[in-house]
């Protein structure tokens, strides 16, 4: 209620990215000051759950909610929003050197449609200076995750170059990586999404993680893949067999839309890609085709619309066994979380669940829709 009655109006009259940058900016002040970080949880923290508890790919989640990649792209603000009740959270998309991105403007609210769109074009500071803000964020508090794509000027036959190096430089502050091969703002990066690129790709990434792994003496870290909402149903389904061949942990589902059906802000024709509402059935669609093509032995993060539990919820009993959202934390401010972990408590008794894990897939197995 407070950022919609107080803070929205104020960022709402600024341009898209001047607001983003200021709020991301203020909560990376407030989460270095002494008492920040504990402020901000009882603010906005949420209670423990145990039945919103989610063990995936080795990893255990306090709450099945994360923050998808995009909003903390520099690793700056990773205290505070690890405070306000996220279960885990994706910084990125990063890249080996610095690069500004595609020019401004190049995020759009659609306030009509509840959407974005951006065309940012993978603006980071680069992984090193990441890993600076990362080891100055000191110890994790959920799960973090760390998205990690290409420089624009480095040709697709080099692709796995630019990943190894995130990792390399990376590898100690992330628990699990995430392969961005579906952004439709750096040209030519969707390609690696199929064949001989993503296999090649895959195994490199994999070799590196196996390589940190063996200088640090650990057990390696799990490699997710995000992919476009976009696939048709053959292409998804050679990615999907690359995928599970290369022995990845699992998918992210999904990236921003190049599709504009229903809009009606006049700012629908900006390029870029699309995320918020618009894209919730889209996103729930390409989850039960996932789950259903590889008889849900793939864990998913379902990523795309989520405003609401009952949203989270129907990617869930799709076959997500975690979900993201960015979109909305844009237009209902941190109380989000407190309000989809409520509510999705009350859908798991109403429905006989013991757990969120049981209700992975419901729809899928008993053949709903």
């Amino acid at each position: 209620m407070l950022y919609e009655k107080l803070a929205k109006p104020i960022l709402f009259r600024m341009s898209a990215e001047t607001a983003h940058h200021l709020t991301v900016g203020g909560l990376s002040v407030l989460g270095k000051m002494p008492g920040g970080s504990r402020l901000l949880e009882l603010g906005w923290g949420i209670p423990d759950a145990p039945e919103l508890h989610v063990e995936c790919f080795g990893l255990s989640f306090k709450s099945p909610v994360g923050l998808a990649a995009g909003l903390d792209k520099n690793a700056t603000a990773v205290p505070s929003f690890s405070s306000i009740g996220f279960g885990f959270m994706e910084v990125g998309t990063v890249t080996p050197r610095p690069q500004p991105g595609n020019e401004k403007p190049r995020l759009f609210r659609l306030p009509e449609d509840e959407a974005l769109i951006n065309r940012m074009g993978f603006n980071n500071v680069g992984a090193q200076v990441m890993a600076s803000n990362l080891r100055r964020a000191g110890r994790r508090k959920i799960p973090l995750g760390i998205n990690i794509g290409k420089n624009k000027t480095t040709p697709n036959e080099r692709a796995e170059e630019d990943y190894r190096a995130c990792i390399r430089e990376l590898y100690g502050f992330g628990d699990f990586f995430v392969v961005n091969v579906s952004s439709p703002n750096t040209p030519g990066l969707r390609s690696l999404q199929h064949g001989d690129e993503l296999r090649r790709l895959l195994d490199a990434v994999n070799g590196e993680i196996k390589a940190q792994a063996e200088r640090v003496g650990d057990g390696g870290k799990p490699v997710l893949v995000k992919i476009a909402p976009d696939l048709n149903d053959d292409d998804l389904a050679f990615s999907l067999e690359t995928i599970i061949a290369c022995g990845v942990s699992g998918v992210i589902a999904t990236n921003t839309t190049i599709g504009r059906d229903g809009l009606r802000n006049p700012l629908a024709k900006e390029s870029g890609g699309l995320s918020g509402k618009p894209l919730r059935r889209k996103a729930t669609e390409m989850i039960r085709r996932i789950y259903s093509l590889t008889e849900g032995k793939l864990p998913i993060i379902g990523c795309g619309g989520i405003f609401t539990a009952e949203d989270a919820y129907e990617k869930i009993r799709a076959g997500a066994s975690l979900v993201e959202v960015y979109t909305a934390l844009i237009y209902k401010g941190p109380a989000i979380n407190r309000e989809i972990h409520r509510d999705l408590r009350a859908l798991l008794k109403r429905d006989g669940f013991r757990s969120i894990s049981e209700a992975v897939g419901t729809d899928c197995r008993n053949g709903g829709s």
